[in-house]
């Protein structure tokens, strides 16, 4: 499938996507939505996938935020659509039932703030930049930073970058739990690539279920949430996956070869 705006390769059973507009620091214009979403749908149901990785061209921007031309034109009701639009096409990263993991290889502004987020997880270079600056263009964040930041680094840390609109290195970021590791810039893919093989090397409906479990009972009681995760424990043992991991458990013959039933 060919893209304007992205790269999109499929490799060892990883499909990476890169935003790719150099010339406009990677940003976030309509087409590229577009893009996203179409890209993360292939994602979704080519059975030859099971991680994505998600990153910027180049090694200065992840991806700067929304394009400033198509945000000055919105009103009350096409901001509203606008941000709509672009909540669903990361609620469809995040609820992929595949990991995927933002390599942050520079600025991560705004838009680019909330794509990352919105993915199980992040790795960021060391020269990697992160904020979510609305504010001061007398907007909020509106592709869900309001609520995922949050929920990554708790309500006071996420008010003071969103009230402020500061931007934050990379090390910061690790240190609020924004970001899971911080690496030098040649070792961030290398970096995903290897912990997405880890992620492969497990049973495919065990990861299903637990990114589940955890998505879903983040929106939910605690009560609830156990009641979700007993429901999908009960998947899980029930599958070939199951029987397959624990025989090779017990007979100790190494690692388990899932088939993802």
């Amino acid at each position: 499938m060919e893209f304007e705006n992205l790269l999109y390769d499929v490799k060892d059973r990883i499909a990476t996507v890169t935003v790719n507009r150099p010339d406009k620091a990677n940003a976030l214009n309509a087409q590229t939505m577009l893009d996203i979403m179409a890209a993360f749908s292939q994602l979704k149901i080519n059975p030859d996938v099971r991680v994505g990785i998600l990153t910027g061209s180049g090694e200065k921007f992840f991806v700067a935020g929304a394009d400033i031309n198509e945000l000055k034109e919105l009103n009350a009701n096409s901001g509203a659509a606008f941000s709509q639009h672009g909540q669903d096409i990361f609620s469809l990263i995040e609820n992929l039932g595949k990991p995927v993991i933002a390599a942050v290889n520079g600025f991560a502004l705004g838009g680019g703030c909330e794509l990352a987020m919105a993915c199980s997880m992040r790795i960021a270079s060391n020269n990697a930049k992160f904020g979510q600056p609305e504010v001061g263009l007398g907007i909020i964040p509106g592709y869900g930073g309001t609520q995922r930041l949050p929920r990554l680094v708790g309500k006071g840390r996420a008010l003071e970058l969103i009230l402020t609109g500061d931007m934050i290195t990379a090390d910061e970021a690790y240190r609020i739990g924004l970001v899971n590791k911080v690496v030098e810039q040649r070792e961030l893919m290398p970096t995903a690539e290897t912990i997405a093989q880890k992620i492969i090397a497990n049973a495919p409906l065990a990861i299903k279920y637990g990114l589940e479990a955890v998505n879903h009972g983040l929106e939910v009681s605690q009560a609830e949430g156990l009641r979700l995760e007993a429901e999908l424990f009960g998947l899980s043992c029930a599958t070939e996956d199951m029987k397959t991991g624990m025989a090779a458990f017990l007979e100790k013959k190494g690692k388990a070869v899932f088939k993802g039933k």
